[in-house]
């Protein structure tokens, strides 16, 4: 189950105006009641990941601190 803190690989997203692209990673900020993953994308963008529109993979924390 992913988490407030857990690390995230963006999959796919159906977001046509996003300039996120499957590979890059973020950060989990928070989850929602809607379950929308709010996430701080390394690339400096805040894009949430929708349910059944979007899907992202929780990965290893490998990003220096």
């Amino acid at each position: 189950m992913i988490q407030r803190d857990s690390r995230v690989r963006l999959v796919a997203t159906r977001d046509p105006y996003t300039q996120l692209r499957p590979g890059d990673e973020g950060t989990v900020t928070f989850v929602d009641s809607l379950h929308t993953i709010h996430v701080r994308w390394d690339s400096g963008s805040s894009l949430g990941m929708i349910p059944g529109e979007d899907l992202v993979e929780e990965i290893e924390d490998t990003k220096p601190r």
